[in-house]
């Protein structure tokens, strides 16, 4: 059973129970789509169809922003947890399980993917056996470099929605068994940029930490007051 915040549904998951479902999708027969909205991704959904069939096809959902949960508990439904797709990951990576299978990070400005793989890689152990920037026009020459590879597991890091689009459309191309959006992870993986301290993620409140950091990220935020709004009055109205 999904929960269901303006339109897109939630798998009802606690940490744990993502990772495993996550594992679990590397012995299905299909190829399966991984995604991680938070309220701008489901902003978005709310206004653009494509987009909203595509996240709730998806074989795996999560909410990445706290502000979804919250939305949640104002449902029959409540999500048990915030589920980061960050935080995923870096609990999938140190599973036995993960090092056996090989990765593909693609993605981010370039030489960023590259930094990641080695980071994770001295970390992990994982076998990231290729990467590529965002920045490619050649979507055939990509699908073929990534179905060449061997990879199992695919990290699509180009921005929402276009990750999503890409991975969805060609997911049946690459020979992988997961395909996943993973925003700026690489970035953080790289150690070019810095995670929220550890209290600003345990208060839910990453996103003011990125926004003291970036400033100019401020016209972002109006989206997450206008989620929070439209939220609020359909909870008023019954509708939510």
């Amino acid at each position: 059973m999904r929960s269901k915040i303006l339109g897109v549904g939630f798998d009802n998951l606690t940490m744990e129970e993502a990772k495993q479902q996550f594992l679990g999708l590397l012995h299905t027969d299909e190829p399966s789509l991984v995604v991680t909205p938070n309220p701008e991704m489901v902003m978005l959904a709310r206004k653009n169809a494509e987009f909203r069939d595509l996240l709730n096809s998806a074989d795996l959902v999560v909410p990445d922003g706290v502000g979804v949960v919250h939305a949640s508990r104002l449902t029959k439904n409540s999500l048990k947890q915030r589920v980061a797709g960050f935080d995923l990951l870096m609990e999938v990576f140190a599973i036995d399980e993960a090092k056996r299978v090989k990765w593909y990070f693609l993605g981010g400005k370039s030489g960023i993917a590259e930094k990641a793989k080695i980071q994770m890689e001295q970390r992990f152990g994982l076998q990231v056996v290729g990467c590529g920037d965002g920045y490619f026009k050649d979507d055939e020459a990509v699908i073929a470099e990534i179905s060449s590879s061997g990879a199992d597991i695919v990290l699509v890091g180009l921005g929402f929605p276009r990750q999503e689009l890409w991975a969805n459309t060609y997911k049946h191309r690459l020979g992988a068994k997961i395909v996943m959006g993973v925003g700026g992870s690489f970035d953080v993986m790289s150690g070019e940029l810095k995670r929220a301290p550890k209290i600003f993620q345990k208060i839910g409140m990453e996103w003011l930490y990125r926004l003291l950091r970036q400033p100019k990220r401020i016209w972002r935020q109006r989206v997450l007051l206008k989620f929070a709004i439209i939220v609020i009055i359909r909870k008023i109205r019954g509708v939510l």
